[in-house]
């Protein structure tokens, strides 16, 4: 119970400090999030993700596309519509918004530590 409350926390915290910044542009997405690892969830729940260099994202038992644009950070799955969302990145803190509302928030580590 202690951990999942320490998590809990962090992810908080870290969406928190990451909602003090700005809105990040194209530029910072693709250095943040291209080769790295989110782990940390939505209001859907939670999950872990990498995003690839060529702009795959890995999952547990399943694939999609990403890229960073003018307008965020988008994705698309399967032949579902792609969607985006902005992102305030704080160090590894990341904090996704839609309509200008928080949408999620967790944190990024660099490669692909679950091997997807």
């Amino acid at each position: 119970m202690l951990r999942k409350t320490a998590i809990l926390l962090t992810t908080f915290v870290a969406a928190s400090s990451a909602a003090a910044g700005s809105i990040a542009s194209k530029e910072e997405i693709q250095n943040a999030m291209s080769d790295h690892t989110y782990q940390g969830g939505m209001l859907s729940g939670a999950f872990t993700e990498y995003y690839a260099a060529d702009g795959t994202i890995k999952g547990d038992g399943y694939t999609g596309v990403w890229k960073a644009t003018d307008n965020g950070m988008c994705f698309q799955y399967g032949t579902d519509p792609e969607n985006c969302w902005d992102l305030k990145i704080d160090g590894a803190a990341v904090t996704l918004y839609k309509d200008g509302k928080v949408d999620g928030a967790g944190v990024v580590v660099k490669g692909n530590p679950n091997e997807y």
